[in-house]
């Protein structure tokens, strides 16, 4: 596994990020876009919209320029309302036969309403009681129950990364450490985005954090490191970070006040979905009464997604649940057509 205690082990090398539960690690971790999930991102948003980006294969959606005029367009079939926050979600009449939705939004400061056939609120899921208070009392709390883990990702821009080849590295793991590991990025190059590949080029270093509140129990942890995260200053992060990588890497002739060019701190108190973690959860519960499941049940015609209806903190199982609710939609409207 390449960790410290395992070498001795006759257990068969597997990357830790490699898969989500339940499913083969065939390939190893190194297949993603240069700028992780926003280019999956922007290749839907270019085949919804007609003419929002250039090009037409992954390998050009990379450095495509977005064209945010046209997410909004009136003649595009598929439109996206950016800096806009709904407020309120609602079935128009009766759950079980109304036809319309309800969806209440701020934009620029002022309130709007639009109806629709059908809603997918696919966003964190503990605020879905908040947006759609109509809903039971029962799935109220399954969809409450999920508590988000915080993450901070901070990238680093260095002069060169000729320290992690003489030290004959490409990551550093350091646990008890403020920032648990410390890697360069895989080797990738798509379409004319091209990695570093000699050592005197400048690169970006990714560093991770997970902020905790050891021997509490993982909901009252992740509760504890939001609090953590959004109370530490920027100075704070980046004194952490000279530090750090002045200790890690001097040995390779690292100097933080001469080869950091540029920090950015991405907080995210908000991160990856909760997943079922057997030391704190009951071990009879089959998985059709986990509260992810009970909590995106539909209600009318609306349908709840997002990687927290998986439990499961991945792109396919969030992919999984979008297309999921998609079909309770298509399957709502054939029983309403059929009804009427």
């Amino acid at each position: 596994m390449g960790y410290p205690g395992f070498k001795g082990m006759t257990i068969a090398s597997r990357h830790h990020r490699e898969e989500a539960e339940g499913e083969g690690g065939e390939e190893p971790y190194i297949f993603h876009f240069p700028d992780g999930n926003a280019s999956i991102a922007r290749l839907l948003v270019r085949s919804l919209v007609p003419g929002s980006a250039p090009g037409s294969s992954m390998e050009d959606i990379v450095t495509a320029k977005m064209n945010y005029a046209k997410l909004d367009h009136a003649s595009s079939p598929v439109r996206i309302r950016l800096n806009s926050t709904a407020v309120n979600v609602k079935n128009v009449g009766e759950p079980v036969n109304g036809q319309e939705v309800e969806v209440n939004y701020l934009l620029g400061g002022k309130l709007y309403k639009v109806r629709g056939a059908s809603s997918i609120l696919a966003c964190y899921n503990c605020i879905v009681p908040y947006l759609c208070p109509e809903i039971s009392q029962n799935q109220k709390e399954a969809l409450a129950y999920a508590v988000k883990q915080p993450l901070v990702y901070v990238n680093v821009q260095v002069r060169n990364w000729k320290a992690f080849q003489k030290l004959g590295v490409s990551g550093i793991y350091a646990p008890g450490s403020y920032f648990s590991s410390t890697t360069l990025d895989f080797p990738v190059s798509m379409g004319s985005y091209k990695f570093p590949s000699s050592p005197e080029e400048p690169c970006v270093l990714h560093l991770l954090r997970t902020p905790c509140k050891p021997g509490l129990t993982a909901k009252e942890q992740f509760k504890a490191g939001r609090y953590e995260l959004l109370s530490t200053s920027f100075e704070t992060f980046e004194r952490k970070i000279r530090e750090q990588l002045g200790r890690m890497l001097a040995g390779g002739g690292f100097d933080s006040a001469r080869d950091i060019q540029a920090i950015t701190v991405n907080r995210w108190p908000h991160g990856y979905a909760y997943e079922y973690n057997p030391l704190f959860e009951p071990q009879d519960r089959p998985a059709s009464e986990r509260p992810c499941v009970l909590g995106r049940k539909p209600f009318g015609r609306i349908s709840i997604a997002n990687s927290d209806s998986d439990g499961h903190a991945y792109t396919n199982t969030a992919i999984d649940q979008a297309y999921r609710a998609v079909q309770e939609i298509i399957s709502t409207n054939k029983a309403f057509s059929k009804s009427a």
